[in-house]
C-alpha cells in the first residue's frame, strides 16, 4: 500500500483546472460584497429626507463602514491562513446579512453607525481584496496578476450589477427594499460558497495553477491575531511600507470616499437624477473592471511602480476637470469621463499587491491588508470631509480639487519608490520591478 506522503506528492490529473470555478465563485462573491460598498451613495438623501439627519452624520456611519473594512482585512487574511477561506467567508456573509437585516428596522442614526458602519463593514471587509489576495495567492502560479486584477476589478463591477436597479427600487419603492434585496443575494451568496469554493489545491489532491510541484497546504498558524500585529509592527518600520499605505489612502479617498459615497447627491445638485447619476456610477464599475484586468495584464509585464505613477496622474486630471464637465445631463462628455475614470478606478490595486508582495514575501497578503486599511481611512476621511463640505458649503467643487491635489501627491511618492535592487531606507533591497524574480509558491 502506498503511503501518504507519496499519493499527496501525485495528485490526480485533470481536464478542467479547479482552480478556475474557484476564482469565479471569489469573484461573485466580491461582487455581492461589493454592491454593499456602494449603497451609501443612493440612500444619504432618502435618509436625511425620513429621518432628518444630516448629510454629516451620515456620511460619519459611512466612513466607519469604510474603515472597518478596512481594519478587519488583515485580520481576515490571517484568520483564512488559520480556518480557511471558506469558513470566513460564510461567516462573514451571515455578518452582513444580519447588518442588512438590522438596518431596515433603526430609528436612529446611531443604529445605522453600528449597522452598516460596524457589522456590514467587517463582512464586506473580510471579503475584499486581501480575499482576492489569499485566493489568488493560493489556488494560482501563472495568471496570478491577471486574476488578482479580474478578482479586484470585479468589486468596482458590483455597482454595474445592482446599483441602477436599486436606484429604481429606492425610487420607486424605498430604501427598505433595496436593502432587503441585498440581503437576500448574500444568503444566496452563502450557499454558493458552501457548495463551491475550497481553501487550497491540495485539498483536493491539485497543484496550484501553473505549478510545476504539488504544494503541501500550509501550515495553520495557531495565533492569526499575533501574526497579523506582528507582521504590522515588522512592515511600519519599512519606508517602502508607509509609501504603499500613503499612496493607497489616496486611492480610497478619491474612489470609496468620494465616487461612490458623493458622485451621486454631487450629481443631483446639478440637477441630475438619482437613477442616471447611479448608472453613471455603475458605468464607472464596468469600465474598472476592464481597467484591472488590464492593469493585472500590464502589472505581469511592466514595472508596477510606473503603472501606479500614471493612474494617479491621470486620475488628478480628470478629477480637476470634473467641476466643469458636471452637469444636469448625461452627455458624450460626462459619459467619456466616466469612462476614463473607469479605467484607472481600480486599476492601482493589482501593482499595488505585487509590490507588496515582492517586497515582504509570504507575509505579502497580510501586509496588503493593512495596507488596504488605510486605503479605507482614506476613504472614510473623504466622506466625511465631502459630506460636511456640502452642509457648510451647499457644494462639493472643494473637494473634488482637494481629491486632485492628493492624486498627485501619490503619484510623485510612488515614482520615488526603490526600483529593483536598489537599497531602501530601512537597508533592505527591494524587489520590484519586471526584473525581480517571481515569488516562489
Amino acid at each position: 500500500m502506498p503511503n501518504d506522503t507519496a499519493s499527496q506528492q501525485r495528485p490526480t490529473p485533470v481536464l478542467f483546472h479547479r482552480a478556475w470555478a474557484i476564482a469565479v465563485i471569489a469573484c461573485l462573491t466580491i461582487v455581492a460584497a461589493a454592491a454593499f460598498a456602494a449603497m451609501p451613495g443612493i440612500l444619504i438623501d432618502p435618509l436625511h429626507t425620513e429621518y432628518q439627519w444630516s448629510r454629516g452624520s451620515i456620511g460619519i456611519a459611512a466612513s466607519v463602514n469604510m474603515i472597518v473594512y478596512g481594519l478587519i482585512a488583515p485580520f481576515a487574511a490571517a484568520l483564512m491562513d488559520r480556518f480557511g477561506i471558506r469558513r470566513i467567508a460564510l461567516v462573514a456573509m451571515l455578518v452582513i446579512v444580519v447588518g442588512a437585516g438590522l438596518t431596515t428596522v433603526m430609528t436612529d442614526v446611531w443604529q445605522l453607525t453600528l449597522y452598516w458602519g460596524l457589522l456590514i463593514g467587517a463582512g464586506t471587509g473580510s471579503l475584499s481584496m486581501t480575499f482576492a489576495a489569499t485566493v489568488a495567492g493560493n489556488w494560482f502560479v501563472e495568471r496570478r496578476g491577471l486574476v488578482i486584477g479580474a478578482l479586484t476589478g470585479s468589486s468596482a463591477f458590483g455597482q454595474l450589477v445592482f446599483l441602477p436597479a436599486l436606484a429604481w427600487i429606492v425610487d420607486n419603492q424605498g430604501w427598505r427594499p433595496a436593502i432587503v434585496t441585498l440581503a437576500l443575494t448574500a444568503g444566496t451568496m452563502m450557499v454558493l460558497i458552501a457548495l463551491v469554493l475550497r481553501d487550497h489545491p491540495a485539498d483536493l489532491g491539485q497543484r496550484p495553477y501553473g505549478a510545476t510541484e504539488f504544494v503541501e497546504r500550509p501550515k495553520a498558524d495557531q495565533g492569526a491575531a499575533r501574526r497579523t500585529v506582528r507582521v504590522l509592527y515588522s512592515s511600519v518600520r519599512s519606508r517602502r511600507f508607509w509609501v504603499l499605505a500613503g499612496a493607497f489612502a489616496v486611492c480610497g479617498a478619491t474612489t470609496n470616499g468620494i465616487m461612490w459615497t458623493h458622485f451621486v447627491p454631487a450629481a443631483q445638485d446639478q440637477g441630475m437624477s438619482v437613477t442616471v447619476a447611479a448608472s453613471l456610477v455603475s458605468m464607472i464599475g464596468v469600465f474598472a473592471l476592464v481597467g484591472t484586468v488590464l492593469s493585472g495584464w500590464l502589472t505581469d509585464r511592466f514595472d508596477p511602480r510606473l503603472l501606479l505613477v500614471g493612474y494617479y496622474g491621470g486620475r488628478a486630471l480628470l478629477l480637476a476637470a470634473l467641476p466643469a464637465l458636471l452637469g444636469p445631463d448625461a452627455g458624450a462628455v460626462i459619459v467619456s469621463w466616466v469612462v476614463m475614470f473607469g479605467l484607472l478606478d481600480v486599476a492601482t490595486v493589482p501593482p499595488t499587491i505585487l509590490l507588496c508582495r515582492r517586497a515582504f514575501g509570504a507575509d505579502g497578503a497580510i501586509v496588503f491588508g493593512w495596507v488596504n486599511a488605510v486605503h479605507q481611512v482614506g476613504a472614510g476621511a473623504m466622506a466625511v470631509f465631502g459630506g460636511f463640505t456640502r452642509d457648510v458649503t451647499g457644494g462639493y467643487g472643494p473637494v473634488w480639487m482637494l481629491a486632485a491635489a492628493l492624486c498627485v501627491v501619490a503619484a510623485v511618492a510612488v515614482f520615488g519608490f526603490a526600483r529593483a535592487g536598489e537599497d531602501t531606507a530601512d537597508g533592505s533591497a527591494a524587489r520590484t520591478g519586471p526584473s525581480a524574480e517571481p515569488e516562489k509558491v
